[in-house]
């Protein structure tokens, strides 16, 4: 479940981390979500997770949440390629991003047959019903 909590990290009194400079020069060149991913915020509000993820821009039909075993995938195509923008010619600048962007959550704490998922204004909302606490049963055992 800690996939689907954001958090924020402190690197200022961490210890030395060999990989840290690969991360930051990452972060660096590909900006700070990283290459394909798109923002999500994670509420917990009692007994569901609400997901919503930004997704403006991008049309209903092209959006795909995908669920295998304990994982689940939000994955999204924009705006066509940029060799179709290429071809076209007439562009000057084009900063608007375009191509396919994922994103996978843990789910293990989730009912996954309950999780429903609407699309409006560029936001993706998924309702996630949070797995209930099995409580074990008391007995008595028979002494033999």
């Amino acid at each position: 479940m800690f996939e689907l909590m954001p958090f924020a990290q402190t690197r200022a009194m961490d210890a030395y981390d060999p990989f840290r400079s690969f991360d930051e020069l990452t972060r660096s060149f590909f900006g700070a979500d990283g290459p394909g991913l798109f923002r999500t915020d994670v509420r917990d509000t009692g007994d569901t997770y609400l997901v919503e993820a930004d997704l403006p821009g991008v049309k209903k039909e092209d959006i795909h949440v995908d669920i295998d075993g304990d994982r689940l995938t939000v994955s999204a195509q924009r705006g066509g390629t940029k060799e179709e923008r290429a071809r076209d010619g007439s562009y000057i600048r084009c900063e608007r991003s375009c191509g396919s962007f994922s994103r996978s959550f843990d789910i293990s704490g989730v009912q996954a047959e309950g999780i429903s998922a609407a699309y409006d204004n560029g936001v993706l909302t998924l309702t996630m019903p949070k797995k209930t606490a099995a409580v074990p049963a008391s007995r008595r055992l028979e002494i033999q």
